[in-house]
């Protein structure tokens, strides 16, 4: 059965219901891809209310055992939602994570998410399909030369761009995130925070862009100077400015007035935030021991063009992390390995960068690497063929000892025995 959601029901795309309807951040996202030189997120502080601030940080099984404690002490959240503390896609796997938890048993709640961007052009199709309603995209600049003063730099993968290439790269995910969230039907709120003597007087053109790209509602925040930023000692803007620039956007697209610049962890009515009450429950859940099924959720497999599993461990550059959907599997990540390398460090490393994986399926390995996989909780297993029945197999659908390679995993089959994986 279909669920219908009243998306009025999000008290920050619509007044009306800021006093009936609340809502909860669940800070699953603690990673960031972006450096804004507003942004400070080492303080935590029960009475600060900012973006970037949290008492703790969720897994998604315990974000969802949040969920719980957070409904029965206040019925009337109708929004879960992420923002936090560092971008919810930059931490892509833990935000689609828990909104699939959430949608499985929470299908009545509105889903959102506030995202610098960068990121959420990839995963519009998937967010879309978890049920996600409303989406927040926080853009201060559309010009390059005024963007390179508010951002120091911005990381895609392994590249980082810096000054003039990182707000052009941001800018251009940006618009394509407003625009391909309006194209699925999603409502957008666009955060604009407002810096003196850097984009006031820029706003406008701002305005006027995410207008023209069917954005439904602007939030334009005043600037909370933060300690230990480059804009530490930059002045707050006066409400004579703020309420100036609302008014001349306000002309182009409907603007929010009752913001409270919420913490990545606030929950309860807009009006009577409760993250200070509730901040001993978030931190109990955040020491929750998952289910091992729960904890470790994903297949891991080495491929060279994501079709067979053809690569020794050694060789491997990068992993497709695969998980169970519906009935079936879908890929839903490809992680970078470690730089290459022998020794037990590399194989740490791995073992880091695949620590939510309970198998690793790869062409062959060496008895060294198994050891430190098996020793961190990962079982890896030589097999060879098409991916998609390897993965079936490891979930426990079939056997996976027929679709093995004949090359034997171990150390010195096909290379000079270093040790290095192969």
């Amino acid at each position: 059965m279909k669920v219908v959601k009243n998306v009025d029901n999000h008290p920050c795309f619509n007044k009306d219901s800021k006093g009936s309807c609340g809502r909860v951040h669940l800070p699953v996202a603690p990673k960031c891809n972006i450096k804004c030189n507003y942004c400070n997120r080492k303080y935590d502080c029960v009475n600060e209310s900012r973006p970037g601030v949290t008492s703790g940080v969720l897994t998604p099984p315990q974000a969802l055992a949040y969920m719980d404690k957070v409904l029965e002490a206040e019925p009337r959240i109708t929004v879960a939602g992420i923002a936090g503390p560092g971008d919810p896609m930059a931490n892509a796997v833990e935000t689609i994570e828990t909104m699939r938890l959430l949608k499985e048993k929470y299908p009545q709640l509105l889903f959102c998410l506030s995202s610098n961007g960068l990121n959420l052009p990839p995963h519009l199709d998937e967010l879309a399909e978890l049920g996600v309603t409303h989406i927040t995209v926080t853009m201060n600049a559309v010009d390059p030369a005024i963007g390179e003063k508010i951002y120091s730099w911005a990381r895609e993968g392994k590249v980082v761009y810096q000054g003039r290439q990182a707000a052009e790269r941001l800018i251009e995910r940006q618009l394509e995130s407003i625009k391909g969230a309006k194209e699925r039907g999603m409502l957008v709120k666009v955060n604009t925070i407002i810096i003196p003597g850097i984009n006031d007087a820029h706003i406008p053109e701002v305005t006027r862009k995410v207008a023209e790209l069917g954005a439904d509602i602007q939030n334009l925040l005043p600037l909370c100077p933060t300690a230990d930023t480059p804009f530490a000692d930059l002045e707050e803007p006066s409400k004579d400015m703020v309420k100036e620039l609302r008014a001349v956007a306000g002309e182009h697209i409907k603007q929010m007035t009752h913001c409270k610049r919420c913490r990545a962890d606030a929950v309860g009515l807009l009006d009577k935030d409760r993250s200070g009450e509730l901040c001993g429950t978030l931190q109990a859940c955040s020491k929750l021991k998952p289910a091992p099924e729960m904890e470790r959720p994903y297949v891991a497999v080495a491929t060279r063009e994501g079709m067979l599993i053809n690569q020794h461990l050694g060789e491997a550059s990068s992993f497709e992390i695969w998980a169970q959907r519906d009935g079936g599997y879908v890929k839903i990540d490809q992680r970078e390995a470690p730089g290459r390398g022998c020794g037990p460090d590399r194989w740490k490393q791995v073992a880091a960068v695949l620590k939510d994986c309970r198998t690793l399926l790869v062409a062959a390995f060496g008895d060294h690497p198994k050891e430190i996989l098996l020793q961190s909780g990962i079982t890896p297993i030589a097999a060879g063929g098409f991916i998609e029945p390897a993965v079936a197999a490891a979930f426990g659908e079939g056997d996976l000892s027929v679709l093995r390679g004949r090359r034997p995993p171990v150390a010195g089959s096909g290379c000079g025995g270093n040790g290095c994986g192969c």
